[in-house]
């Protein structure tokens, strides 16, 4: 794992989440609000958790005291949090060309959601947010189509890859 790949997978992240944002855009309130059995109970649910998700992890590597994880805290609009989570996206990525590579091996300490505390790499806790975006983005195809929507496409590593290549 080195830089450029980090910053190749914030730039995937960014890609792939502005596309689940633009498919978010372009459904109804109640399509946003419509009780789906998931892990979450609404795209609305699932997509606060991606975008408080990146964002605590944003705050645990730079050291925010009490960071809030927004699925507890979050009750505005659909549109607040598209910005909560563009601005995380890309806060990911302007992390990740601030932080020295040769520190991506080195513990980190944290406090998880039931407050223990728990230590992995850094670039474990890297990999796993872009897993876990990937994993819940995943979901919100399954969920959109669900209501009716269908015109999802894609989000897939490879299917940026050959984005980007062309």
């Amino acid at each position: 794992m080195n830089k450029k790949y980090f910053l190749e997978l914030a730039d995937y992240n960014i890609w792939a989440n502005n596309i689940a944002i633009e498919w978010l855009n372009q459904i109804n309130d109640e399509q946003w609000k419509q009780a789906i059995t998931s892990s979450f109970s609404s795209i609305e649910q699932t997509a606060i958790h991606i975008a408080g998700a990146e964002k605590i992890w944003i705050d645990r590597w730079t050291n925010i005291q009490n960071p809030v994880f927004l699925t507890a805290e979050f009750k505005g609009t659909k549109n607040e949090l598209i910005e909560i989570w563009r601005k995380s996206s890309a806060d990911l990525k302007t992390f990740i060309e601030k932080y020295p590579e040769e520190n991506y091996n080195q513990q980190l300490t944290f406090k998880r959601l039931n407050s223990e505390e728990y230590t992995m790499e850094f670039a474990q806790t890297y990999s796993h947010i872009i897993n876990h975006s990937t994993f819940h983005r995943g979901q919100l195809v399954t969920m959109l189509r669900q209501t009716g929507f269908t015109k999802v496409s894609s989000t897939d590593l490879i299917t940026y890859y050959r984005v980007i290549q062309k």
